[in-house]
């Protein structure tokens, strides 16, 4: 499929800047026309920043499943729209064609309708890379059912801690998940889960592991079974439920600077504007790639570049199962020569993760159908771009480096794949009607260039979020109390003589490790439920593989055992969290610094687990100043 909103010059991409900055509610009310709407808008935008209220296209009525799937039956039915590439390299790869999936995502429509799903329930998915999963989220926005997708590497208490927040009282699951060498035993950990909430109606399980599992009747069902009753009924259609352009499509929950998971909320209408337009121009899509992204659907990039974004252009996705470098470090280059893949879509952290192997993984692999190569998840370093452009690329593919957040639905910041220029360790540019502003810490704007300040977003674009989840509130201080009229997105940047923009890294208290947000708060509040802990700090640090690193200061109540204590810490933070959490590095210390107000100081801390111990600044003002060498000298 052709769209007529494809960038395809430099100067194409100059005139729709303007124009997406000169009149922003005319340009994105071109590009909407792109899609199929049952009742058009009234009205592409009303916004204010303080309260804060975003709506677009209102009163537009859709549903974003006819635009992924329906529309395209009738010209490019048989195509694919996902390949699966199973965990192993021994299992067949399975094809599903964009009237397949359509079939199947009726189907399992049909099920959540027959156990009590209706428009507007929240249903958490927690499940592996499988092609069901896919099915099971488009199967929720097809009947207005609100999808939370819980990444597979969560905890018991973390899904808990989203079932309670979203009140969702129904779950998709399945036995367990096979990733790398590891059987991930999902159901017992929703049972786990379970135990706290007894508002759960119905949970949905999926077989694939083939592993025990615990089914509570009346409560659990398997998913094969639910099939089987909808085809006992003749598998009837499931028309696709009017929606509001407005109306929430999903929930997907991101660390923060308090410890406790935020629901960020998307919207029908204008996340599918923004996704797929994002989609074509970032990675100049055309209609015979095969888009492989290699993240997991239960991150915001799954969902927007793995399932949304690619469907609604027609495309065909890959969904990936397995790790970069298993069975060995060639896995990702097989995937890419088996496949034919054309835009990969990585992270520098499996970037990063695949040059210690050095160059023997390459070897025997035709990587030629690739085309575009894209990184995502946080800002990659000069070496590890060289190294992807020249052993992925080549020497000569276009490298996208994307930035984006949970928040903006889609990429924000990044050249067009051999369009607008690319420069090492920068995101580049931004995409039409996207309007960032550096802002200094006493809330001025930090105009022309070669500046650094806190990055912002002036003008709101159609992929934004709008609230979180039953805490509006909670929003308006997150991300618009920071700075009058301005969209903060937590993250640093540096523009230098051309306007170009590098993401230098957050300056709020949340940590990207692989790619992945965590709080800090929310680590140390895990560290701190284990009871020999007095209180605890925690920072990043640079990690030559996960870019930053966990790296955490904690005080005992009794300094003695601090073998026992590391292990019996560390379990607390996966148990209560999920090994993602887990700290890289666990130091004990007599005290932390402190200001005369009690205020940990966790500046010095993060220059400590940095390295940087000759330029702490003025420490004389510490309630504790002599704590300082005392860490520093057992610094790991």
């Amino acid at each position: 499929m052709a769209y007529s909103f494809q960038i395809t010059s430099p100067d194409a991409y100059k005139l729709a800047y303007e124009k997406s900055v000169m009149d922003p509610q005319g340009f994105w009310a071109d590009i909407a026309q792109n899609f199929f709407w049952r009742k058009k808008w009234d009205k592409v935008l009303e916004w204010n920043f303080k309260e804060p209220r975003i709506e677009w296209f209102r009163g537009g009525k859709l549903n974003i499943t006819e635009n992924c799937l329906d529309r395209h039956l009738g010209t490019i039915g048989n195509k694919p729209a996902f390949i699966w590439e199973p965990n192993d390299d021994e299992t067949d790869a399975r094809i599903l064609s964009y009237r397949n999936l359509h079939f199947k995502v009726m189907q399992f429509a049909n099920v959540l309708k027959n156990n009590g799903v209706r428009k507007g329930d929240r249903v958490i998915i927690y499940m592996g890379m499988v092609p069901e999963l896919a099915i099971a989220v488009l199967a929720c926005a097809r009947i207005g059912a609100i999808h939370s997708v819980v990444f597979g590497g969560f905890s018991a208490q973390s899904i808990a801690d989203r079932l309670h927040d979203s009140q969702a009282a129904y779950i998709i699951t399945q036995d367990g998940s096979l990733r790398g060498n590891k059987t991930v035993p999902l159901k017992d950990i929703i049972d786990d889960a379970l135990v706290q909430c007894p508002f759960v109606r119905k949970c949905i399980v999926l077989t694939q592991a083939r592993i025990p599992v615990s089914m509570i009747k009346g409560r659990d069902v398997w998913w094969e079974d639910e099939i089987k009753k909808v085809e006992s009924q003749g598998n009837p259609d499931c028309p696709a439920e009017e929606m509001d352009a407005e109306d929430p499509l999903f929930i997907l929950y991101t660390s923060g600077s308090t410890g406790k998971p935020k629901g960020v909320v998307h919207t029908v209408g204008g996340y599918m504007v923004y996704t797929a337009y994002s989609f074509v121009n970032v990675f100049q899509y055309r209609p015979e790639d095969i888009h492989f992204c290699t993240a997991d659907i239960g991150w915001i990039t799954g969902h927007s570049y793995i399932i949304y974004g690619p469907l609604l252009a027609g495309a065909t996705s890959l969904i990936f199962a397995g790790i970069p470098t298993y069975p060995d470090a060639g896995r990702l280059w097989d995937v890419v020569a088996k496949h034919k893949v054309s835009i990969l879509y990585t992270a520098p952290t499996a970037i990063r993760s695949l040059m210690g192997y050095g160059e023997a993984p390459f070897e025997g692999k035709d990587l030629s159908s690739l085309r575009v190569l894209g990184t995502v998840g946080e800002p990659i370093n000069e070496e590890a771009w060289h190294w992807y452009k020249k052993h992925a690329g080549a020497d000569k593919l276009p490298v996208v480096d994307t930035w984006w957040q949970t928040e903006t639905g889609g990429v924000l910041i990044s050249n067009l794949a051999g369009i607008t220029p690319e420069k090492p360790g920068y995101a580049t540019l931004p995409l039409p009607g996207v309007q960032p502003v550096l802002m200094d810490e006493n809330g001025k704007e930090l105009e022309g260039n070669d500046v650094s300040g806190n990055l912002c977003i002036k003008f709101p674009w159609p992929g934004m979020l709008r609230t979180t989840y039953g805490d509006h509130e909670r929003c308006r201080t997150t991300y618009f109390s920071t700075y009058d009229n301005l969209y903060f997105t937590g993250d640093g940047a540096y523009r230098d003589e051309n306007g170009m923009y590098r993401i230098t890294g957050r300056v709020d208290d949340v940590l990207n490790v692989s790619g992945h947000r965590i709080g800090t708060a929310e680590v140390e509040n895990a560290i701190n439920m284990h009871h020999g802990v007095v209180e605890s700090a925690v920072v990043g640090y640079p990690h030559e593989v996960k870019g930053q690193g966990i790296y955490a200061y904690i005080v005992l109540e009794n300094p003695d055992d601090t073998h026992l204590s590391e292990q019996d810490i560390m379990k607390t933070v996966t148990r209560l969290i999920g090994a993602i959490a887990r700290p890289d590095k666990l130091q004990f210390v007599p005290d932390l610094p402190k200001t005369r107000s009690g205020k940990i100081m966790r500046r010095i801390l993060r220059k400590i687990a940095e390295g940087e111990t000759a330029n702490l600044g003025d420490t004389t003002t510490l309630l504790n100043p002599e704590v300082v060498e005392q860490i520093i000298t057992g610094r790991l």
